[in-house]
């Protein structure tokens, strides 16, 4: 104290002027230059005892949290169960809320209902992390060109489309597969290579335990076709030993899309096929940072 007053003869008059424009909502730096204080342990001394003004307090990111869980805290929440409703880690909790009343100590019932809870919980939060990745994941792909979808069928056509073997020598195009958008996607492929729609055929295959009616009513709907214009419906035997999952509600079997006459276009695809495996092993890699 001695050192300051030796500097500063009127040091409580110079307090009373920083801490009345600290009132004034002044920060350190602008009450420093005003009274030029160049000294921060002087400064410091001079504000003693004032709280910084409100605008110059950095918010924090769990300033939210942090208010939430203290109001858990006193209706009686334990740590896991605030944990549970905000998703924060116990450390943090128990800086937040370490000067509150502990709640009363809980029956296994009640923890074993809390730690199934949280479990919940946590599967819940997997879930939307999930849904979010597929979201963020289409968002990405845009608009298909002329271009892009001809190949995109190429490449799913010579994955699930039938192909012709040296011991069975069959050119033509069919395709099969249970999923809609496959299906959807391959009919716009050949839409795009102008294959008329009346040259194609339809079959449903699918095991009898199913409701056959209601899966070739929902094929029909999806390729936009009156069920009476499909063929025969292939109708698969069920083989009780067998621990199918692909049943009860949801399972509609399989559509078979074959084309008339489309020998020339099965070699087309091939060659195509072929042209863009020779493309890709072409490609020199790219360089490594």
């Amino acid at each position: 104290m001695t050192e300051i007053t030796s500097k500063y003869a009127d040091f409580e008059g110079l307090r009373a002027r920083a801490v009345a424009l600290r009132r004034q909502g002044l920060s350190r730096r602008q009450i420093r230059d005003t009274l030029f204080v160049d000294n921060n342990d002087i400064l410091n001394r001079l504000l003693e005892g004032e709280p910084p003004p409100e605008w110059t307090r950095r918010p924090r990111a769990k300033d939210d949290l942090r208010a939430q869980a203290r109001e858990l805290r006193l209706q009686g929440l334990t740590y896991d169960q605030i944990q549970l409703e905000l998703g924060c880690s116990k450390g943090s909790i128990s800086l937040w809320v370490r000067d509150l009343p502990k709640p009363p100590k809980r029956t296994r019932e009640e923890a074993s209902a809390i730690a199934r809870r949280g479990w919940e919980r946590t599967l819940e939060r997997r879930e939307e992390e999930r849904q979010e990745t597929k979201r963020l994941a289409a968002e990405e792909v845009g608009a298909l060109s002329d271009r892009e979808l001809f190949l995109i069928g190429v490449g799913l056509y010579w994955a699930e489309g039938a192909k012709s073997k040296p011991h069975r020598r069959q050119e033509r195009i069919t395709f099969i597969n249970s999923d809609r958008h496959m299906i959807e996607i391959f009919l716009g492929w050949l839409d795009l290579l102008e294959v008329p729609r009346d040259s194609l055929r339809f079959h449903v295959h699918i095991h009898e335990t199913a409701d056959v009616p209601t899966s070739e009513r929902f094929w029909a709907e999806v390729v936009g076709i009156d069920v009476t214009r499909f063929g025969k419906t292939t109708i698969k035997r069920h083989n009780p030993k067998t621990n199918r999952k692909n049943m009860g509600e949801g399972y509609n079997g399989c559509l078979s899309v074959r084309v008339l006459r489309s020998a020339d276009l099965y070699r087309r695809v091939e060659g195509w096929w072929y042209g863009i495996v020779g493309a890709a092993l072409s490609r020199k890699p790219a360089k490594r940072a």
